[in-house]
């Protein structure tokens, strides 16, 4: 089997954590696989490389700092390299550059738009084990990139599609995916096998587990993930499309995980005339200022005016007031009203469009916690509600309790 490995910041944070990074490496060599390892920064590495840039400049180059940053990744590689090699190990370690990782001109945001892997297929010939830096590429023009908060997870599973890999695999300080957060909830279990389509959705409802673009790889090429913990021998949890047998089992299932997310805020343009393009003229700017919007309603329209909400990182609510005044005062809206102090709660299974019942539990379970839903919104494998950001923590814990201990207490009776 050829195998792409990814280890996080975390993980190769110190020399002894390199040490046994490196004795996972060798034990997968042993037992007779190619082995592809791709890296993250040691520890806090990238944070201190910011601040540094900081204390030179309050706005530095956005090209000179992703060049600053990528060598937190390339001290990380060449390190476990040379660890490797001290275990009689061969090695290289590879930057992203010489590894073939192409992306965008965007500079801190860029995106993978190819990787040629010519030079790893030679290394791996050879006998060597690779470690890539992740994190970053370079461009058509020879510019050193960055792929943004995450960009690791994103970096290892283009390589193993690059590569026809049989799977990628995350080693964290966890021992796989859980079902809820365990520091919220003690008694989360841990999944053995979740869809792509489940673990993207539970991510991009905050779940910090792998970055949603890695997801999308892996579910665009079918390619499976696993997440396992680095420093135990766990099983971990397989990320991978399910078969069809599956699928018709999941209709009577579970609810695979509960999320929330905090620092909600909520924007409601009240009095817009109910008319085709008012939610275009709404939407566009945010859009085009990268601003992520997520639950929307618009109220009933009474006499051609009705009212639109939304929700968005409370972090972005003063560039969208900013955005949203003018088009408030073109659109002759009454006013633009904005509040902070939410947050959203979610659960998440594939079973869920095809089997009735789950949103009048969760809805009953919230009352009978004493829990006001604010605004609802679903697809077809998650329901998602805002609530106030105090009760979070409780709405968490009442959901696991009724979608997922209450049933697996039910199986095992």
């Amino acid at each position: 089997m050829r195998i792409v490995q990814k280890y996080g910041g975390s993980s190769v944070a110190t020399a002894e954590r390199i040490r046994h990074v490196v004795s996972r490496i060798i034990m997968t060599r042993q037992a007779g696989h190619e082995v592809i390892v791709v890296v993250s920064a040691m520890g806090d590495t990238t944070d201190e490389l910011i601040a540094l840039a900081k204390q030179l400049a309050a706005e530095p180059d956005p090209r000179e700092l992703d060049v600053l940053m990528s060598t937190g990744e390339t001290q990380a590689a060449a390190l476990v390299a040379i660890a490797l090699k001290e275990q009689h190990v061969p090695a290289v370690s590879l930057m992203a550059s010489q590894a073939g990782i192409r992306t965008t001109d965007r500079h801190r945001r860029a995106l993978i738009t190819a990787v040629h892997p010519e030079r790893v297929v030679r290394e791996l010939d050879a006998g060597k084990v690779c470690i890539i830096t992740g994190f970053q590429g370079i461009t058509e023009e020879g510019d050193i990139t960055t792929i943004g908060r995450g960009g690791s997870d994103s970096s290892a599973v283009a390589v193993a599609v690059a590569l026809k890999a049989d799977r990628c695999e995350f080693y964290k300080d966890v021992e796989g995916i859980l079902t809820a957060d365990p520091r919220i909830v003690p008694q989360a279990q841990k999944l053995d096998v979740i869809s792509h389509e489940e673990i993207l959705e539970l991510t991009t409802l905050g779940a910090q587990v792998l970055h949603p673009r890695a997801i999308e790889l892996g579910q665009v090429y079918r390619m499976p993930l696993v997440v396992l913990p680095t420093f135990s021998m766990g099983s971990g949890t397989v990320i991978r499309a399910l078969t069809d047998e599956e699928r018709v089992m999941e209709q009577f299932n579970r609810v695979s995980g509960v999320v929330c997310e905090r620092n909600v805020a909520k924007v409601t343009v009240v009095g817009v005339p109910d008319r085709p393009g008012v939610a275009y003229q709404i939407f566009k700017p945010l859009a085009d200022a990268g601003i992520n919007v997520d639950i929307i309603v618009q109220n009933v329209s009474r006499d051609g005016i009705t009212d639109m909400s939304f929700t968005l990182a409370t972090e972005d609510l003063p560039a969208a007031r900013r955005l949203l005044e003018p088009v408030r005062g073109a659109l002759g809206a009454a006013i633009l009203d904005a509040a902070t102090g939410f947050g959203k709660i979610s659960i998440v299974g594939v079973g869920m469009q095809t089997h009735p019942g789950y949103a009048a539990t969760m809805f009953g379970a919230l009352r009978d916690a004493e829990i006001n839903i604010q605004m609802i919104t679903t697809s077809d494998i998650r329901i998602t509600c805002l609530i106030d950001d105090r009760d979070v923590d409780t709405a968490v814990r009442t959901l696991h309790e009724a979608f997922i201990e209450q049933v697996a207490a039910a199986a095992s009776a």
